[in-house]
């Protein structure tokens, strides 16, 4: 079952879950008392130790990063390890453990040189390491997230041309590369890795450097001095699992964490004018959308997808299922990202035209089912908000409720429309994993020969201004058919105390900023 807050996360809701502050399993204090001067300036403060709340996995978590699935199991393993570049706020790659990357001609060979960077044990990374991580990861023994974007290279044929540079052979021309040095889950760990018990001696080259875990309780990471990047400002990092939001926020108000992540907008609207805590909102993380089937009745005519596009009242959809929290969508993946086609009008809600077009396709006085779930927040609201706005164009929609345990593979392959979200990830991986012919979570079943072959095209592309061209035709087409009523893009809420400083705020969850922690500090 997957989760698609963050591409591919599997949901926790079987997770055994803990309700109020005494839920917090805590070690030790936080540097300092709330009732402390606040710093009024940007300058960053040295020592601490910063309590950071998010809902965990229980006694089965562990610090393997290749197993990461949890918005907690990433923001261990990003405190611990790092990848060889990552998203950016405009979900472009972004060089971290790699310094640089050049292709050949032919954009089947890429050339990467790595930083000079050090393990927690003061070892080398090195080549071989980074071979090793994903060799690792691509065992086809093991189901390890990262394995699927790592599939477009030759791992056989790729080798170690240097103590820091790897030459990667590509089964294809891939342009966009880098993309998979960036992936979720493409953590590097030493070569002699395997008999390492992550949860007890965990090595990497991160930020902090381990202390101790308790699984489906607390870790401890303290500061690594001779981080690459400059040693964090914090001298511990401490997360602690907290299951219910209502947890993290008492906790939060309480004083016993400083950082709760994943808050819903109904609290954060409730807490941000009453001075007590910081609300945090991290833009266009989560696209909003319904989900039309295009393989089948009625969604295999056009006319009546275009129809649907119409009916939608996108800040309608916006206020009323996420309280305001967001921005309106235009029925394409990945607004204010890299290739994002900001060029295209903003489609309104026109009644009278979707009647008539449902008309033409035969469809009038339609009935379909919509299914939806309590899965993600909003859903069941945007259902009933969507199923009166079709009435008004004359469609019957009929919500039907399913199961959280089920929902994501249920809907896979499932019913004729349905509610979708999708975290962040680049617009080319959207394109690739969701949208081709080929593509395992193809929910739309959008299946088109020419459009499998722009996306070739694009990746075959060297010059990026041509490339970007060749993903707007697609957008373009997708605008016009495609199976995505995207009506919005939801913020990501976090809230912190007052004396949490250095949060970065244009960072969608799932990119380099998000979760990080090397960069804050506590005032």
């Amino acid at each position: 079952m997957y989760d698609e807050r963050l591409p591919g996360l599997r949901r926790r809701g079987f997770l055994a879950a803990t309700s109020g502050a005494a839920a917090l399993a805590l070690v030790g204090c936080s540097g300092g008392t709330d009732d402390q001067a606040q710093s009024t300036s940007g300058t960053p403060k040295r020592g601490g130790r910063l309590r950071a709340a998010f809902a965990g996995g229980g006694a089965s978590e562990t610090l393997d990063p290749h197993l990461a699935n949890l918005f907690a199991d990433v923001a261990r393993a990003k405190a611990l390890y790092d990848k060889l570049a990552d998203y950016g706020a405009d979900l472009s790659a972004q060089p971290r453990l790699a310094e640089k990357w050049e292709p050949n001609k032919t954009l089947d060979r890429w050339q990467v040189t790595l930083r000079q960077a050090t393990f927690h044990d003061g070892r080398p990374v090195t080549a071989r390491d980074v071979l090793y991580s994903y060799r690792r990861i691509a065992d086809p023994e093991q189901a390890f997230r990262a394995k699927a974007s790592l599939e477009p290279v030759d791992l056989d044929a790729s080798r170690a041309t240097g103590e820091r540079t790897v030459e990667f052979v590509l089964k294809r021309p891939t342009a966009e590369f880098p993309n998979v040095l960036a992936a979720f889950g493409a953590y590097i760990v030493p070569e002699n890795a395997t008999g390492t018990d992550f949860d007890k001696k965990p090595v990497g080259s991160g930020p902090f450097r381990f202390v101790s875990f308790a699984p489906g309780r607390s870790a401890v990471f303290r500061r690594n001095d001779d981080y690459w990047e400059g040693a964090p400002h914090l001298d511990e990092i401490e997360f602690v699992v907290a299951n219910e939001e209502s947890a993290r926020v008492n906790a939060l108000l309480g004083g016993q964490i400083e950082y709760a992540h994943e808050l819903n907008p109904t609290t954060a609207r409730a807490h941000e004018a009453g001075g007590q805590i910081e609300i945090v909102r991290l833009r266009n993380s989560a696209m909003q959308a319904f989900c039309m089937k295009t393989d089948r009745a009625p969604f295999d005519d056009k006319r009546v997808r275009e129809a649907f596009f119409l009916i939608a009242d996108r800040q309608e959809l916006l206020d009323g299922a996420l309280s305001g929290a967001g921005e309106v969508g235009n029925d394409l993946f990945g607004k204010g990202y890299e290739y994002y086609a900001a060029g295209l009008p903003q489609r309104e809600q026109d009644l009278d035209r979707a009647r008539a077009l449902l008309k033409k396709a035969g469809a009038e006085n339609l009935r379909v089912t919509l299914d939806t779930s309590a899965v993600a927040a909003g859903f069941t609201e945007a259902a009933g908000i969507f199923r009166d706005q079709a009435a008004k164009a004359g469609v019957t929609i009929d919500v039907k409720v399913g199961s959280k345990d089920s929902y994501w593979s249920d809907i896979l392959d499932n019913g004729t429309l349905c509610c979708y979200r999708s975290g962040a990830m680049p617009i080319e991986a959207h394109l690739s994993q969701r949208l081709l012919t080929d593509s395992t979570t193809n929910a739309t079943k959008w299946r088109h020969k020419d459009f499998d072959a722009l996306y070739q095209q694009a990746q075959s592309t060297r010059d990026k201004t041509e490339r970007a061209a060749v993903y707007e035709r697609m957008q373009r087409r997708l605008y016009t058919e495609g199976g995505f009523l995207i009506w919005g893009f939801a913020d990501w809420i976090i809230g912190t105390t007052k004396r949490v400083k250095g949060v970065e705020t244009k960072a969608p969850a799932n990119t380099l900023d998000w979760a990080r922690f090397d960069k804050v500090w506590l005032a």
